[in-house]
This record gives C-alpha cells, structure tokens and sequence, in this order.
C-alpha cells in the first residue's frame, strides 16, 4: 500500500492560519506567548489530549520519567518561549519549516503545519503519539541537523517538563491534533512490538534475506542495502524536495534509531511523507522481526583508530580490491564532513565516510580507498560548475550554499572524485600542515583521482600552499601515481600506486618507521560537488609497519638470561648473610 493510498497527500487546507488555530504566535509582537486570544481558549484545545504507557522497546533516555503532564495555559505559554528561542531558526515562527536556517539544510526542518511526521508507533498515514514526538525531542534525529535535547545528554538541553511543554506548543500548530476523531491512541492505531522477539542469530539473518528479496527491499535499497536501487532522482516527498535512497549498512545515518526494535517499527509504520511504505498488511510480524534483523547485520561497524599500518608483502601488489593481500591489510574508516572552512562552504556531503588500506613492497606502495555512493558519475560539463561570486562574502553565514536550487544536484553532471592528502615533507613532532591543503610554508602533496579520465590519466600530482589559490599540478614527466577504479553494486573502489621513494622534492617520501600524516578530500557528483564543495577529513597517520629485526629478540632473551643470573646470585648472597653461625 502506497502512502497515497493511505492519505498522506500534503494537502493545502492542512496549514490552517492563525485565526484558524489561535495557540500560535501572533506576527509582529515580541512576546511569543500574545497569541491573540485568551489562555483559557488554548486550554480547551487540548483537553482531548490521551495519556499513554511508554513503549517498553527503547531506551530510558528516549521515554520519560513518569506520567504526562497535563497540557494547560502555562506549558503552552512555556512551550512557546522554549519554540522561539530553540526551534524557530530551523522550523520557523510558524512552524511551517521555513525558518532562517532552513534552505541550508538537507533534509529541511519538518513542517508541522501538515500534521505530517515521519517516525512514530502509529499505523501508516496517522498523527503520531505524544510519546513519538518526545523521542524525537529527546534524542534527536541521526544524519540530519535535528539535535538531541535531552539535558540528560548534552550541556544547556531541556529538562523533561520543558520537552513536554514545546511539544505542547507544536502540536498547536496542526489543526489535526484538535480533532479527537484523529487520535491514533483513542483509535486504536497504535504499532507494538511483536511479542515473540527470537534473538539475533544467523538463521534468522538467513531468513530475513529472504524477506528482502521477496519483499523487492533491493529495488530502492539495492542488493546489498547500498542504497543504489534508484536508477535517477525520480522519487520526491510530500514536500517536494528529491528523496535520497536511505544506504542501511550506515547506521549513522538511519535517522530513527539503530536497534532492531526501531528498523522493525519503521517496516510497521512506514515513513509518512515518503515513499517507504508499511509492511503491516504484506508481512507478517514473524517477517518483520527477521528482516529488522537483516538490516541490522548489514550495519557497518566503523574502525576506532586513526593509524593505518601498511602491511608489507612480497612480490606484485596486485591492482585487483578483492585480492587476498588486500583483505588481510587492516582497514581504517576515515570520518568526512562538509568543506565548511572557505567559501562556497558546503555542509550537505554525501560521503562521510571512507574505508582505506595499504600495502607496500620493497619499491612500490599502494592504497586502496573505497566508498559508498549509489551513482557512478563519469561526466563532469565545466560549464555547469557553480559560480563562487553568487556566494556572499561578507559574513560566513552567506558563505554557505543552500541545499537545494544553487547546485545541480543531478547525475552526470559533475565527476565523482577522491584524493589523498600528505605533508610534502614529514613533520616533526605533532606540527603539521593545516589539514585543508596545507599553508605557504608547509605545502601539500594531493593524488588527485577523478572518473570522467581515462584510467592511464585519471590519478593526477598536485602541490597546495593553503586553500586561497589552486592546487598546482606537477608536471607530465613528474607524474608516478597510478590508478586504477572500480564501481560495483554502490561503491567505488580505487587503488592508487606509487614508488616508496622518487627523489621528488615536491613529493611525500615512504619511510620505514615513521608516522606519516594522511587525509582525503572526496567529491560525489550526483550531490553537485565539484572544486571546493566537497567532504574532507582530518589528518590521520599512516605507518609501513617493518618487521622486527632479529636482534631484538636476542637482547630481549639476553636481558631476562642475565636478569634471572643476577637475581639468584643476589639471593644466595643474602642468605649466606643471614645464616645463623654453627
């Protein structure tokens, strides 16, 4: 069953306006509790309000304390300062998810004037709980701009009474929540978990796999949950703004939680305002669980450490990213943000993470980066590029691009690219060059690789001193990084050789033993990223592991050989000493 099917139309009679709903703020007062009526009246509006168990499924954090407060004048009077000083940048005055900050964002502030909320314990189409919007409040949505409020979790959040007393204020601005014929509760609209909950295990995985396929998950999802099913951005939300294809195997960015509970209530309840159904009358309860499961098998686990070991081996280093040498190097996940430092500052990134290995022989070192992006783009059209005057450069908030209109966030637009970054000359100590392409006096070393070249030309060197002029690339005759790429199923793959050693000044020198600075710049062409609008990361350090000479074990065993001989000829010193004359 569509969305549409279960009406979800974003309809016009929806909004309301103020004189049709009097809890909101009246425009042009300052005090944002002068609505325009009397208190009373707003108490009379929520007398309908339902209290009700929390969902035993999640954590303490996400449900309250104890009962719901009652909503009266004073919380609404509450909630609407609260709104006015924490909400309304993003979502508006009026609640309609235009706020200042709103065309920066993606995706966009939700718009509570169409009653319209996407993750809830509720049946598909319906007004979610009280209880949903208090998660929400509580402990944020992952991946988008919405911050967890929890005072227990972060510094100057909300206490609880204060989280119920904005949602008290949000609801006022949907006409639906005064309509007592809509609640989900009253209704008996409400999804619970399954009561049989067979633990994780690989049969059940096994099982859940079936499901996906039966179910056709994969012609949105992809095969491997990669989130490459779409072939173009055909897909739109009730709002109108192109719909991404969630990738599952990243659970930061599976916005309603992570735990198996939360991916089963989304299968229950479907995604009001999307396209992302629910599964209540396809799939049983029993196919549901099993294939939460299966999602939660495909998340992938991020690495913890910022040192990637070079593993050395003997022989050709192969440029195939499923040969066995490369599943034995230790992987390490490179974390990436928004380009946010020089404008246009771009903070919607598509690639925010990136899985890299190394392998090294006696003359050669390789590096194997590979990243998630459900679109191959292998065109770039220069004459599409954006144009960093329409930025604003006064102040660095007119610096940043809006989310949606400036770039042409299109396929086969612009290439997709990645880049390694090193110091040009190793640092000693912990200074290193500024991590965005370096600075004057300590430069940059850029393997620029791009998919719209040729393999024998796609990986380029380049030099950078600091972001304020472009990177320099190195002569044709200087050139020694080679490339080669691979997209399958929702991923690129690249591996980029070059000599430990080429006498290059220019160049970054591979040295046994030394911690050598490390950082990426990557580009997904389909999200319109091109020269400075891009992801990059931090320094991370990379290190060619070298075997440990012999000699250490010698003088290790030698050490504890001579230790042990001193030890015992100290004791039975000291026990001729101490023993007693005959």
């Amino acid at each position: 069953m569509g969305l549409g099917d279960a009406g979800v139309e974003a309809d016009s009679h929806r909004r309301g306006t103020l004189e049709d709903n009097p809890c909101r703020i009246r425009p042009g007062t300052e005090d944002p509790t002068d609505t325009g009526v009397p208190l009373m009246s707003c108490r009379r509006s929520f007398l309908f309000i339902i209290l009700a168990l929390c969902w035993g499924g999640v954590l303490a954090a996400e449900v309250p304390s104890g009962p719901r407060p009652a909503a009266s004048a004073e919380t609404l009077v509450e909630g609407a300062a609260i709104y006015l000083q924490r909400c309304s940048f993003c979502h508006g005055l009026l609640g309609d998810g235009n706020g200042p900050a709103a065309e920066y964002l993606d995706p966009r502030p939700r718009d509570f004037t169409l009653g319209t909320f996407k993750f809830r314990t509720t049946q598909s189409g319906e007004l979610p709980r009280d209880e949903d919007l208090f998660r929400t409040i509580s402990r944020g949505l992952a991946g988008t701009a919405m911050q967890a409020f929890d005072s227990d979790l972060i510094k100057n959040g909300l206490a609880e009474n204060e989280r119920w007393a904005v949602i008290d204020y949000i609801k006022t601005f949907a006409i639906e929540f005064e309509d007592p014929e809509l609640d989900p509760v009253k209704n008996g609209l409400v999804v619970t978990l399954p009561q049989e909950q067979p633990p994780y295990s690989e049969a059940l995985v096994a099982k859940g796999k079936e499901v996906f396929e039966h179910a056709k998950c994969w012609e949105c999802h992809g095969k491997l949950g990669r989130g490459d099913g779409q072939e173009s951005f055909d897909r739109t939300d009730d709002w109108g703004f192109p719909i991404r294809i969630r990738n599952v195997t990243h659970p930061w960015k599976i916005k309603a939680g992570i735990k198996v509970e939360d991916i089963y209530m989304r299968f229950s309840t479907g995604v009001n305002g999307t396209p992302m159904p629910s599964f209540v009358d396809a799939l049983s309860e029993e196919e549901r669980w099993a294939l939460a499961n299966f999602i939660k098998s495909l998340q992938h686990q991020l690495t913890d450490h910022q040192v990637l070991k070079a593993k050395e081996i003997e022989g050709e280093i192969f440029d195939d990213p499923t040969d066995e040498n490369w599943a034995a190097a230790e992987p390490m996940d490179v974390r990436l943000t928004g380009q946010v430092i020089a404008a246009p500052r771009w903070q919607n990134p598509s690639i925010e993470m990136a899985t890299v290995r190394a392998l090294y022989n006696q003359t050669d070192i390789a590096f194997l980066i590979q990243w998630d992006d459900p679109f191959k783009d292998i065109v770039h059209q220069e004459e599409a590029e954006f144009d960093a005057q329409k930025i604003s450069r006064i102040g660095a908030f007119n610096s940043f691009i809006p989310a949606n209109g400036a770039l042409q966030r299109q396929l086969q637009t612009f290439r997709d690219a990645i880049a390694l970054q090193f110091p040009v000359k190793l640092p000693e100590g912990t200074k290193k060059p500024h991590f965005f392409r370096g600075d004057s006096s300590n430069p940059v070393h850029l393997w620029r690789w791009r998919s719209d070249l040729a393999e024998v030309t796609a990986v380029e060197e380049a030099n950078a001193r600091g972001w304020k002029q472009p990177a320099k690339t190195q002569p044709k005759d200087q050139q020694q990084v080679a490339a080669t790429a691979n997209w399958d199923q929702g991923r690129w793959s690249v591996i980029m050789r070059r000599p430990l050693l080429t006498g290059d000044r220019n160049d970054i020198q591979f040295v046994k033993g030394r911690f050598i600075p490390l950082a990426l710049n990557a580009w997904d062409g389909s999200n319109g990223e091109h020269a400075l609008v891009m992801s990059l990361s931090t320094w991370h350090s990379v290190i060619l592991e070298a075997p440990v000479p012999l000699a250490v074990y010698l003088y290790t065993l030698l050490a504890v050989v001579v230790s042990g001989v001193l030890g015992f000829w100290l004791m039975r010193k000291e026990q001729a000493r101490t023993r007693p004359a005959l």
